[in-house]
């Protein structure tokens, strides 16, 4: 194993499966199991941030004050932590949800030292809310939560097997790129996470793995060490 502490960073298009919003609960409980797997046969500790745009693109809101918007972003998050917690509880795996937003009938209010001990005893901990504030995003949440907790890799899940550079979707000729430094990624403003996330991870000398989620098994290569996707270092 190369990685005792890792911070998964899913989005929440990844829990709308094949639905075009909301959460398509067989997909959430695949996801879940992968992970339970992984976890109890590396033993490696995993915490998640999961972002909220299966229900909520603030951002692209341009008549709704920015705070607001952010806000009502978070609540989509903790429905979609929620879900997971669920869907952990329903396979037998213990996991808990902590926001950066006290909502204490519902979840942990976000304390580093509670979220370690989780970790600690095998739980998986899911941060909902983002930072707790607005004007960031849950990109910059995970590098934010990833930092606090000592993980020692940032796993972006995408649709997409790495770093491409330009959009793969689009161009026939799009080129895989293995490697790259974070300094990189923010020079040729590569969508790999938002620059603050970028930059949080830079400071603190944190790598970044992009990889296709979609893929089973593909988790476990990554918390093994195996090479694949892209890694920013």
């Amino acid at each position: 194993m190369k990685y005792k502490r890792v911070l998964l960073k899913l989005s929440g298009e990844a829990l709308s499966g094949s639905k075009e919003y909301g959460i398509d609960f067989e997909k959430v409980l695949d996801i879940c199991s992968e992970m339970i797997e992984v976890a109890k046969k590396t033993k490696c500790q995993i915490a998640i941030v999961v972002g909220g745009g299966n229900f909520w693109r603030g951002r692209s809101n341009k008549h709704m004050d920015r705070c607001t918007s952010d806000h009502i972003g978070m609540l989509g998050t903790t429905m979609n932590a929620l879900a997971l917690e669920d869907a952990f509880r329903q396979l037998g795996y213990q996991a808990r949800v902590q926001t950066g937003i006290e909502m204490r009938q519902i979840s942990e209010f976000y304390i580093r030292k509670k979220a370690l001990r989780h970790l600690e005893k095998g739980r998986i901990v899911i941060f909902g809310c983002g930072t707790g504030n607005p004007f960031f995003s849950t990109d910059t949440a995970a590098a934010l939560r990833a930092n606090e907790i000592n993980a020692e890799v940032v796993l972006k899940a995408t649709n997409v097997d790495g770093i491409y550079d330009k959009d793969p979707k689009k161009h026939k000729d799009a080129v895989k790129i293995d490697e790259l430094s974070h300094i990189e990624v923010l020079n040729k403003k590569l969508n790999v996470m938002d620059s603050t996330a970028t930059t949080l991870c830079m400071d603190n000398e944190l790598p970044i793995i992009v990889y296709n989620m979609n893929v089973k098994g593909n988790l476990e290569k990554v918390i093994t060490g195996k090479k694949i996707g892209t890694i920013v270092k």
